[in-house]
């Protein structure tokens, strides 16, 4: 249910492998309740559905990428800023407000339920949209600073845009709800793929034909995009509604006349007991909301950084947060199911199987080794080439100014999401219920140190002062986790933390490649020109190339794991 959000948002994407605490707790709070299937193929549908959402969020990270490359041509850093950070919070707020607590209402008892009254309580979505849409944008427009005009047109005008293409998009919830119960499966990896695709195009057409427009373009494709994609829900069921599929799955609606609120005789007209579901659901969401779009309602409350600089942080975070969603996440996702199925939760090393127990601790360092490494890396040549990548990709509005110092401290923080992320997977999977309903309250707490950090970090500091708060925060989840693990095993013969200690050889080479491309910097790159930069290139191929010949020949346990665990288990998939 939550998997859509992540995907709608404009022009930017969320979440990465080890999200921030605010995050972490808010996805706590978001778990849906769920129910054991009983048949196989139900088990194949979700995982398939699991599939494609993660395939969605990947192509809409990708068109996110390439669009926000293009715009960084042809507008200004301070529209992009009201765009990715302003409105696009206006957004997700009322979008996120109207219609949470319904989906997991509708989506916690499965299929088997009285329709006809879910899908009334679901239309109530639109009601309860129309007044946020209205409440929100009022404090939008009124009580908000309101961008230069000079610098953004068109402010007020987008804002009432942004808010109704939340409404438009609410009119599809009935829809939605019935898709994702039913493992309407294509429905959902066709519609919101053809609406990113149209958003996209569109988009790139008019800031080439008209770019002075400005926010007129980015309102009317947000507009585009939520129309598009409740076209999309009504001509499915148009003809799916009444089709020799549908009554074969056993469908409950018959016609598109049933997906229009009405009172059956003799029945009332919601369900009241999924109404109170609803309710509890509903005071839930506030508090997830905040801590999910922590960061953003600091930029957009507390006035802490002007358009320009929330502008480029949204592109600098969103280019980070790309390693980890592509390379940490898999990881993380696979391994999480791998010591949930080995261990048993509760207790301790000694409590378990002593063979599975070995097997654990073994594959955990063998993954905290990996991850150290990459981010490790990550860290060292980030330093040297963050303003070439940056010049690479958004040209010197992007690279002449805080950009390059962001997304250094970035390269710094993906250590730390890796971590955490490996960390973190072993600890859910090994801890008893008690313990995760208790590190939930810690969670509150980080959640809660984190947006006061990021309030005066951010005044000391600027923009770099969310990465600081975020790397403060992650260090104190790593440090819990490495409790954790540290007494899981302890008494043990198994040590899994040694991963954390690579080869002396590793580390001096990475000791001097960061002292050699930073020379290299100084002396190649930024502002001479393109064969300059190629030699600046040339110079950290060498040095990775280096660094991964030390890895070869000094962590041979390391490279073990990955040709017999990780590589194989691709080919096997590819095959």
């Amino acid at each position: 249910a939550r998997a859509a959000e992540d995907e709608e948002v404009p022009f930017r994407a969320k979440g990465a492998v080890s999200v921030p605490a605010s995050r972490g707790l808010a996805q706590a709070l978001g778990c849906c309740q769920g129910r054991i299937m009983g048949s196989e193929d139900a088990l194949h549908s979700a995982t398939t559905l699991a599939s494609y959402n993660v395939l969605l969020q990947v192509l809409f990270r990708v068109l996110t990428f390439v669009l926000n490359a293009f715009t960084l041509r042809f507008v200004s850093k301070e529209l992009l800023g009201v765009v990715n950070v302003r409105l696009a919070l206006l957004y997700s707020t009322v979008v996120f407000l109207s219609r949470e607590a319904f989906r997991r209402a509708c989506l916690s008892g499965g299929s088997r339920r009285d329709w006809r009254q879910a899908v009334n309580l679901l239309w109530l979505t639109v009601p309860l949209g129309a007044v946020w849409s209205v409440l929100l944008g009022a404090v939008w427009l009124w009580l908000l600073e309101a961008p230069d005009p000079a610098a953004v047109p068109h402010y007020a005008p987008a804002v009432g845009l942004f808010a109704l293409s939340a409404l438009q998009e609410l009119l599809a919830e009935p829809l939605w709800v019935l898709a994702q119960t039913h493992m309407l499966i294509r429905l959902k990896v066709v519609a919101e793929s053809l609406s990113i695709v149209v958003k996209c195009v569109f988009t790139m057409v008019l800031i080439m034909v008209s770019p002075h427009w400005g926010l007129y373009i980015f309102s009317a494709a947000q507009l585009l995009y939520t129309g598009c994609l409740v076209l999309c829900y009504a001509v499915y069921f148009l003809q799916f509604l009444g089709s020799v599929p549908a009554k074969e799955r056993g469908f409950p609606i018959g016609s598109l006349a049933e997906l229009l609120p009405r009172r059956e005789q003799g029945e009332p007209l919601i369900d009241w007991k999924l109404a109170r579901l609803t309710w509890s659901f509903f005071k839930q969401s506030f508090l997830k909301q905040i801590l999910t779009e922590g960061e953003r309602y600091v930029m957009t409350f507390l006035n802490v950084l002007n358009f320009g600089d929330q502008g480029v942080y949204d592109i600098v975070n969103n280019l980070g947060s790309m390693v980890a969603r592509f390379v940490f996440l898999p990881i993380e996702e696979s391994f999480y199911v791998f010591f949930s199925r080995v261990l048993q939760r509760g207790g301790g090393a000694r409590d378990q199987k002593q063979e599975d127990a070995a097997m654990a601790a073994e594959v955990l360092e063998s993954l905290l080794k990996l991850v150290l490494l990459i981010g490790l890396i990550i860290t060292v040549f980030g330093q040297a080439y963050s303003h070439l990548a940056l010049d690479l990709y958004g040209g010197p509005l992007l690279s002449s100014g805080t950009g390059p110092v962001l997304l250094r401290w970035y390269s710094g923080y993906v250590l730390l999401l890796a971590l955490n992320g490996v960390t973190e997977c072993f600890v859910f999977a090994a801890m008893s219920k008690e313990e995760v309903d208790r590190y939930n309250l810690v969670m509150l707490a980080l959640s809660v140190s984190f947006l006061c950090l990021s309030y005066l970090l951010t005044g000391w500091q600027g923009s770099v002062g969310f990465i600081l708060a975020n790397c403060l925060n992650m260090g104190l989840r790593i440090a819990h986790s490495l409790h954790y693990i540290h007494r899981y095993f302890l008494g043990s013969p198994w040590g899994p933390l040694r991963g954390l200690r690579p080869s002396p050889a590793l580390l001096l080479c990475l000791a001097l490649s960061a002292v050699l491309t930073r020379v290299s910097e100084a002396a190649l790159c930024c502002d001479s020109g393109w064969l300059w930069h190629l030699a600046h290139v040339a110079v950290g191929a060498v040095c990775l190339l280096a660094v991964l010949v030390a890895v070869v020949l000094s962590e041979t346990q390391l490279v073990l794991f990955i040709r017999t665990q990780l590589l194989s288990r691709y080919a096997k998939k590819d095959t």
